[in-house]
């Protein structure tokens, strides 16, 4: 890794929502905390935790030199590129493999 540059995968029992539209996409007590230099923290969920039903595959791939290649996906009625995923992750960070991560994100108390 680049100095200076650090990633972190830390298990959480946060219990994360997502909703768009009035509608649940993701509910889960089980994420993963991704902390990146630089970046905000990121949580990423667990698949049975996600409508994946709801999304859209949007072709749309970038590549992080930490990370390893994201795929993205598209909400119901809403902002492409959205959600993204990691299915063949880097092995620093190899827990996030398939779990799914969206820019906005509820955290939900008790």
């Amino acid at each position: 890794m680049t100095t200076g540059h650090r990633i972190t995968v830390e298990r959480s029992t946060d219990h994360v929502r997502v909703a768009h539209g009035g509608q649940v996409l993701a509910d889960s007590t089980r994420p993963l905390v991704l902390r990146e230099t630089g970046y905000p923290a990121r949580y990423y969920l667990p698949p049975e935790d996600v409508r994946t039903d709801l999304l859209r595959p949007s072709g749309t791939q970038t590549h992080c030199p930490f990370k390893g290649t994201a795929s993205y996906w598209s909400l119901p009625d809403g902002p492409e590129d959205a959600v993204w995923a990691y299915p063949e992750p880097k092995e620093d960070v190899a827990e996030i493999k398939d779990h799914f991560c969206f820019y906005e994100t509820e955290v939900v108390d008790g």
